[in-house]
């Protein structure tokens, strides 16, 4: 296949980079050892192949011209460079993981490579699969440039555009076709116009001859984020029993599905199975931008704004997307500046400030926090309010819990539960709930590596999911998310539920309690293990390794601060369910609240925990309410 052909082709030119381990496989007469001696073949994954582009990738920077206006509220270009996919190549974190990655599988970073600089994948400079061979505008990240060259690797007549029939079919004498996709987008297995026609949601009219440019649906699709935001480990296949297999070494995928391969993260999939992904929700704006309708991944990440989105053409769009891709991530940008200077990353005050005032915004947004008690014990319930899991994304190192302090009339503490010392960073995690993903490798896969059995963070050697806790989206069904591989594991949600129930023991004296949700992009047991796993750790102090260099950046900036996503003060009321609108008395507002609540199909409303919203909640809210508070 000219897929194939064209793969190997680059591999060719690559040789002496596997030679050796392909001759460690033959030596040791097929056992193996750490790293695993897998090759680029292990990971290849179909789509656009690297040297293949008629037209390099080009620098984000000429974006600026015309789609940066700083003086404007609102700026494409500067949303951009202020996001993680802007500098998805200068993350330490990444490099750190990078690091380990290849170390425990050899040319696993490939796998990541591809995602975090697809135009330097692109271009051949993936090789060495620890970045060193990366140049220039490599280090840009996701460009403009790539994300606006994507195509959709399913042709859709009518809607696609008509020339990305020359991208698939090849025109003879310009390019060699696309001739293979994935059943299913993921793992930057993308497809990318071999010239530079660059696509978008908008018809820029017939006279528009700044840039070659298509109108394409794609760009406003949720599955164009897939590409990288369901991310598969292709050495790793499935099993009749459900567990997943080291396939045969220097072999691609059988299926290229992600469903058959170990599942690393799945937000699309996660977003696929929402009640989002059936059709918009009235989010009253809680995302930003002014659309309060929400359904699709742009939707939330890059919400509409009346505003121009080039400064040739001053007329504003009233649905402009905002450029900025805002997730959780609240330090990793200052890092960014410790170590590279501005002028290259087109960084400043003013931009991080907003990016991470962004991030902060979009996680107290995220939940929604509701309190009561009965006398005894109190019951915090999480409400997850995005269209995936709560918190979703990379798993290694990414957590989310809740706080409570109790404390007496006088407002002094008398115990505290998930106290997080922002000293050590020591989170105490025995007495509260702790909303996080936690992976490991099995017998085979130790015996295969020596890495121990059971839980750790060897991101490319996992094939286990060990726990999963995080909080479903609305409209989670245990079908659903099992045929996704995103089930919860050791955990338990109905179907229907969003939201989660922790109950805390009232101690004596306490009168009231502040309870908090926090969330934290980066763990001091994932840095930690970042540091002193990384095989070139304490080898030349002039020269630190990656891990050593990512720690220091975690203590420079704070140790990876929290962020308060939940707040309530709450005074123990004596468990009177029916007064629903907590103002210490039984009344027709009780009824009203109730009424309201139980009509937008509230948790809070679920006085039967059967996630069902129906007359058995009204009967039981109005026995109580009947009965009275003592």
């Amino acid at each position: 296949m000219k897929l194939h052909a064209i793969r190997e082709s680059f591999l060719v030119k690559n040789r002496s980079l596997v030679a050796g381990i392909v001759v460690a496989i033959g030596a040791c007469g097929g056992a193996i050892a750490s790293p695993v001696p897998t090759t680029l073949q292990d990971f290849f994954l179909p789509g656009t192949q690297p040297e293949t582009l008629n037209h390099p990738i080009s620098d984000g920077n000429n974006c600026a011209a015309c789609h940066s206006e700083p003086a404007h509220d609102f700026d494409p270009y500067e949303g951009w460079v202020g996001s993680m996919m802007g500098q998805a190549a200068r993350d330490p974190i990444f490099y750190a993981c990078l690091d380990i990655a290849n170390q425990d599988v050899a040319f696993a970073g490939d796998l990541c490579l591809r995602c975090h600089t697809p135009g330097g994948w692109l271009g051949g400079r993936s090789t060495p699969t620890d970045g060193s061979a990366l140049e220039g505008i490599d280090f840009q990240g996701v460009t403009c440039n790539f994300c606006h060259r994507m195509v959709d690797p399913v042709y859709k007549p009518g809607v696609s555009p008509i020339v990305d029939l020359e991208v698939f079919d090849g025109v003879e004498g310009i390019n060699d076709g696309i001739d293979e996709t994935t059943p299913n987008p993921h793992t930057a297995a993308f497809v990318v116009d071999f010239f530079d026609r660059r696509r978008g949601p908008f018809d820029l009219g017939e006279e528009f001859f700044y840039h070659s440019w298509e109108l394409s649906p794609y760009h406003q699709d949720s599955a164009m984020c897939a590409t990288c935001h369901d991310v598969s480990n292709p050495a790793f296949s499935k099993q009749p029993d459900g567990t997943y297999a080291l396939n045969a070494l220097d072999t691609p995928h059988e299926t290229f599905d992600k469903y058959d391969m170990f599942p690393v993260e799945r937000t699309y999939s996660e977003w696929a199975q929402s009640d989002f992904a059936l059709g918009p929700i009235d989010m009253t704006g809680r995302f930003g931008g002014d659309n309060p309708m929400v359904s699709t991944c742009q939707d939330c990440h890059m919400p509409d704004r009346n505003a121009n989105a080039c400064r040739i053409d001053p007329t504003p769009r009233p649905d402009m997307p905002e450029h900025a891709f805002n997730g959780g991530n609240n330090w990793v940008l200052k890092a960014v500046r410790s170590l590279y200077p501005d002028g290259e990353t087109g960084l400043n005050d003013e931009i991080v400030n907003n990016s991470i005032a962004r991030a902060e915004s979009m996680l107290e947004n995220a939940s929604d926090l509701e309190v009561s008690d009965d006398g005894s014990n109190m019951t915090v319930r999480v409400i997850n309010q995005t269209g995936h899991k709560l918190p979703t994304g990379y798993p290694e190192g990414r957590r989310m819990w809740v706080n409570v302090k109790f404390l007496d009339d006088s407002d002094t503490l008398i115990a505290e539960r998930g106290a997080y010392d922002e000293v050590t960073a020591v989170l105490t995690t025995g007495d509260t709930k702790v909303y996080e993903a936690k992976l490991g490798v099995d017998a085979a896969v130790s015996a295969l590596t020596g890495i121990p059995e059971g839980e750790g963070f060897h991101f490319a050697a996992n094939n286990v999911w060990i726990q999963d806790n995080r909080i479903p989206p609305r409209g989670f069904t245990n079908a659903g998310f099992e045929s996704v591989q995103a089930q919860p594991v050791g955990y338990t949600y109905m179907d229907g539920q969003y939201w989660d129930d922790t109950e805390y023991a009232i101690p004596a004296g306490a009168t009231k309690a502040e309870v908090r949700v926090y969330f934290q992009l980066v763990s001091k047991e994932y840095i930690e293990f970042l540091r002193d796993e990384n095989d070139q750790t304490g080898v030349d102090p002039l020269n630190p390794s990656t891990g050593e260099i990512a720690y220091e950046q975690w203590v420079l900036h704070g140790k990876s601060p929290i962020v308060e996503m939940d707040f309530m003060e709450y005074e123990f009321t004596g468990g009177c369910e029916a007064d629903f609108n907590m103002d210490g008395e039984v009344d027709f507002f009780d009824i009203s609240a109730f009424l309201t609540a139980f009509g937008m199909s509230d948790p809070s409303a679920d006085f039967t925990n059967d996630a069902q919203w129906d007359f058995f909640d009204i009967s039981a809210f109005l026995s109580l309410y009947a009965a009275g508070c003592p």
